[in-house]
């Protein structure tokens, strides 16, 4: 199961756009163009990083490199 995480870029703390919760879950998302997929080079298409928020699971998407992803303590959830 994923861990739940802050995440920041530079000293912005992001927050979701809908319920303005601060916990997320990442994961890496392909940024799929049909040109690379009907020559089968998707694997070379651009990565995103997407952050699910935990409370309402809105997904917001970063193609900024700069976002940092910090563990959330215990008891924190």
């Amino acid at each position: 199961m994923a861990k739940p995480v802050h995440a920041a870029i530079g000293d912005v703390w992001i927050t979701c756009v809908f319920c303005k919760g601060d916990l997320f879950r990442d994961r890496e998302v392909k940024l799929n163009s049909t040109g690379m997929e009907l020559f089968k080079f998707g694997w070379a298409n651009e990565s995103a990083t997407g952050l699910i928020c935990w409370n309402c699971g809105y997904v917001h998407l970063f193609a900024n490199k700069d976002v940092e992803l910090y563990k959330v303590r215990k008891g924190e959830i």
